[in-house]
């Protein structure tokens, strides 16, 4: 069946991209399903994850590419066998996968288990080949198609610009913060107040910890993380024994730091007894593990990887109930360009989200 409307976005064609020359073209999105649904993109949230992906930080990537996975937008088309009661003219969202085995032949404990993003057959929502062969899009576009099951009701109460970013980079801090217990009894630290950092402050907040610090470079920060709801603020190159003075105080970190050079020690010996490290940020290099930083506290150093659809839910449901707002910056998707270049540069406060 033909559609009225083309797939049209901001192609990246070489590594080059990133520096603001990605180019507006059409494209072929996957190949129709009636599990599907095709979006009209009405906001795309934009990720340091599409900055690494269109200069190809982690790895080379398989240009051209459209890049973009926290996307909302109007559903204009919805198969016959789509999940989620979904309807067409349903306000609706995809955040950074958007595929995976599903597991309902017993193939994927994680499928199964509702951690599809776990999944070893995980498929990207943008840069990646979907299982019928047909590669993926992002949602720097005009239009988005998606398998329903991880296509998302946006909840009435929750803005649109508000709920793009939240699709990956809310998600990958509520995961952790509630996988591993940010709530009453608990001190959390935020190492890096950034995009994703800033998520992270909100949703510690919203889950009732009993106390949320912010940490990172510079002292410039201090107001707009208070500002955030962090009862104190930490600016590591203004206080050289920073991580003496708070040793064993914190029960969880959420790292959101992305940079080879983060002194993973001095954060370990902030942890508590049993505290944990989650990194969330991903560097385009390899890190140092300070073992001896870790043997005498009994702690632990985990990851995280962005959030399930059912996890997705709940963060939206947590939004709503909490009035969490992130702080975000509406971009035209005319000036997406643009836009990714002052993303790079650290401008944002503390997300862009692309409009059509």
């Amino acid at each position: 069946m033909a559609t009225d409307y083309k797939f049209e976005g901001w192609m990246g064609l070489d590594a080059d991209s990133a520096n603001g020359n990605m180019v507006w073209q059409e494209f072929e999105p996957k190949q129709w399903e009636e599990t599907d649904v095709d979006i009209k993109v009405t906001n795309s949230g934009i990720c340091g994850s599409d900055l690494h992906t269109l200069r190809s930080g982690w790895g080379e990537t398989p240009y051209p590419c459209v890049v973009g996975h926290e996307i909302v937008g109007v559903a204009v088309r919805v198969g016959s066998k789509a999940e989620g009661n979904i309807k067409v003219g349903d306000i609706v969202g995809v955040g950074a996968q958007s595929d995976s085995c599903l597991g309902r032949d017993g193939n994927c404990d994680e499928c199964r288990h509702e951690s599809e993003n776990y999944c070893t057959n995980k498929v990207n929502t943008y840069a990646a080949v979907h299982r019928n062969g047909g590669k993926s899009y992002g949602g720097y576009a005009l239009y988005h198609r998606c398998p329903s099951h991880f296509v998302i009701k946006i909840p009435d109460g929750l803005a649109p610009e508000f709920a793009a970013p939240m699709l990956c980079g809310g998600v990958t801090v509520y995961s952790p913060l509630k996988h591993f217990g940010a709530g009453p009894g608990k001190k959390v630290a935020i190492a890096g107040v950034g995009g994703l950092g800033h998520f992270a402050v909100l949703f510690a907040k919203a889950l009732g910890a009993d106390e949320v610090v912010g940490i990172s470079r510079q002292l410039s920060k201090k107001d707009e993380a208070l500002d955030l709801g962090c009862d104190e603020y930490i600016a590591t190159e203004d206080d050289e024994e920073w991580a003496k003075n708070n040793a064993r105080r914190f029960d969880l970190i959420i790292s959101t730091i992305a940079s080879e050079k983060m002194p993973v020690g001095d954060y370990l010996n902030t942890l508590s007894l049993n505290g944990t490290l989650v990194q969330v940020g991903a560097p385009e290099g390899p890190i140092q593990l300070p073992v001896f930083a870790v043997i005498p506290g009994r702690r632990s150093i985990a990851g995280s990887a962005i959030g399930s659809p059912k996890e997705i839910r709940e963060m939206f449901q947590l939004a709503v109930e909490k009035n969490v707002k992130p702080w975000v910056e509406k971009r035209s998707m005319r000036e997406a360009n643009q836009a990714v270049i002052d993303m790079g540069e650290g401008k944002a406060r503390f997300r862009y989200v692309l409009q059509n």
